[in-house]
């Protein structure tokens, strides 16, 4: 599974996730994403394809297609335009000529916002990157929400909303970096065996000023 992050502050500012591999797993890559990527991701049925890889693993065009109710030429297609621009590869040894099986490149993926915002040749792309990566964060809670969960499940997840901080640049940047530490920190490795009663588990956390409109 790739992490997503962007980054809407200024290039002399701390980036919110580490630029390296971490740690627990060494085999990840980070590739920042380049103008030429950003404009081969932007497009809502790539992103939304590109995150189903991620967060369920391997599948074709055919069942792609099944789950977002598309036609199954027009997924093909965008598979491979993704897979021109790196983000997904052909499993080995897995489907056959006719059905090819794609999955998510493992890599952790950043973007700097401020490299494209006053480029007009990547500005349309950079909006609709940034428009569907919110509503993919949006959606993940919404499910989260409509699921019904039991036993030690039930009630375990959190949805944190603070808008009583007042912080300079330098503190807002040291508080991102602590948080993606305590990630880090509890990332288990590639190799580790999960428990039985383990579950996929996203992780979701935005921090960012808020300009200040009328009052004192």
């Amino acid at each position: 599974m790739a992490d997503e992050s962007a980054r809407p502050s200024h290039p002399s500012e701390p980036e919110s996730l580490p630029e390296s591999g971490s740690a627990s797993d060494p085999e990840r890559t980070v590739r920042h994403i380049d103008a030429r990527s950003l404009r081969g991701l932007a497009h809502p049925l790539r992103m939304r394809m590109l995150e189903l890889l991620n967060l369920d693993g391997p599948a074709t065009s055919t069942g792609l297609a099944e789950r977002l109710g598309e036609n199954t030429g027009t997924v093909s297609w965008h598979l491979r335009q993704l897979g021109e621009h790196g983000f997904i590869e052909e499993v080995v040894g897995r489907g056959t000529k006719r059905e090819r099986w794609w999955q998510a490149v493992k890599e952790r993926r950043t973007l700097d916002t401020t490299e494209f915002r006053y480029d007009p040749d990547t500005r349309g792309a950079l909006s609709v990157y940034m428009h569907e990566l919110i509503q993919q964060t949006f959606s993940r809670v919404a499910d989260y929400l409509a699921d019904d969960w039991e036993g030690p499940w039930q009630g375990i997840g959190t949805l944190v909303d603070r808008s009583d901080l007042r912080m300079t640049p330098a503190q807002l940047a040291a508080l991102n970096a602590e948080l993606a530490a305590v990630i880090e920190r509890h990332t288990p490795a590639p190799d580790a065996e999960p428990g039985e009663d383990a579950l996929p588990v996203i992780v979701q956390f935005q921090s960012f000023p808020r300009k200040e409109r009328g009052g004192a």
